[in-house]
């Protein structure tokens, strides 16, 4: 194994994109379908993930898990009909993200599995109790308006006390 410098992933992050590109000047035809920004979201989840394992900086494996997820998720559903289309596949998406950086961490597994329940219900059953409809409007707000999400949180980290 060869040591990583002080800025691997950059490297990994630059390595990805440009085989992206490199790739999309080609133009070959069996690759036509990942000409797309998924890919590109798998490849930046995929290169914070080989980092994350190299490195050892296993804090990484979070938002890597997530891009890639997320990638993943926007490929199939522009190129697989079967693809399940539902705010649930988000929340999956996360729980599996904290819980396989809890196999290296030891943090997240409780957010992890009540994010896979939830996630696992809201998918999958059927008669889900009234009460329950709350989870679906605070989501349809969410879908609307993540962008302030976004911004929210670019606020709250440009301020944070370190």
């Amino acid at each position: 194994m060869f040591r990583l410098k002080k800025n691997g992933l950059m490297a990994y992050l630059l390595i990805g994109i440009g085989v992206f590109f490199l790739l999309r000047e080609l133009h070959l035809p069996i690759l036509t379908d990942f000409y797309s920004w998924p890919t590109l979201f798998i490849l930046i989840g995929a290169a914070f993930l080989i980092y994350a394992f190299n490195s050892k900086e296993y804090k990484q494996i979070f938002p890597g898990v997530v891009l890639l997820g997320f990638g993943i998720h926007f490929h199939g559903l522009a190129h697989y009909p079967f693809w399940i289309d539902h705010w649930g596949m988000y929340t999956l998406i996360i729980s599996l993200a904290f819980l396989i950086r809890a196999f290296k961490t030891k943090k997240g597994v409780v957010p992890g599995l009540l994010l896979l329940a939830l996630s696992l219900f809201v998918m999958f059953v059927n008669q889900q109790p009234g009460w329950f409809s709350w989870v679906y409007q605070g989501m349809n707000w969410l879908e609307r308006f993540w962008p302030v999400l976004l911004i929210a949180i670019g606020f709250y980290l440009l301020l944070k006390k370190k």
